[in-house]
């Protein structure tokens, strides 16, 4: 079914709408991402010490964690989960009422659910042992993190470019 209904041909105050939103939004997913950076360290080693500890670990880069307790990562799952699939899944549906070639609209309102998954089931693969998650985690993170900014952008692209606020 092939939709008439674009970001192009709303009307302004709809338009209004949909910028005062990504707008929030967005402060709101890159200060997560800064909160990520922040007990991190934007690195490997940073998430495995961040969800496992540094429990006996000779190393002053870091304060001494502790493994999160069963009930910590259910909550960090639980509410990310449900909070991010909230999240792409608005923006999933403002990326389907661009103009984008369908093959990247496809790939940018899937992608993020699959790295949703994979990030944060990543998380509990690493916090029952399997360190070496850690990787899955910082990739999965990284391809979430673009597809947010590269759906926002082409939103805004086709809200801007396309048809000016001021109609």
């Amino acid at each position: 079914m092939n939709s008439n209904i674009t970001l192009r041909r709303l009307p302004k105050s709809q338009k209004c709408l949909i910028v005062a939103f990504l707008f929030v939004l967005s402060i709101g997913f890159f200060t997560g991402l800064g909160f990520v950076s922040n007990t991190t360290d934007a690195s490997i080693k940073g998430i495995k010490t961040q969800y496992i500890g540094n429990e006996g670990e000779d190393d002053d880069l870091y304060e001494m964690k502790f493994k999160k307790s069963s009930r910590e990562m259910l909550t960090i799952i639980h509410t990310h989960t449900l909070s991010l699939a909230l999240i792409f899944g608005c923006v999933g549906f403002l990326m389907s009422l661009t103009e984008t070639p369908q093959w990247l609209k496809t790939l940018l309102i899937i992608e993020p659910f699959v790295s949703i998954v994979f990030t944060f089931g990543g998380l509990f693969i690493l916090w029952i042992g399997v360190t070496w998650f850690s990787y899955v985690v910082a990739i999965s993170g990284f391809l979430m993190t673009a597809s947010y900014v590269l759906a926002v952008t082409l939103i805004f692209r086709d809200l801007y470019l396309k048809s000016s606020l001021i109609d």
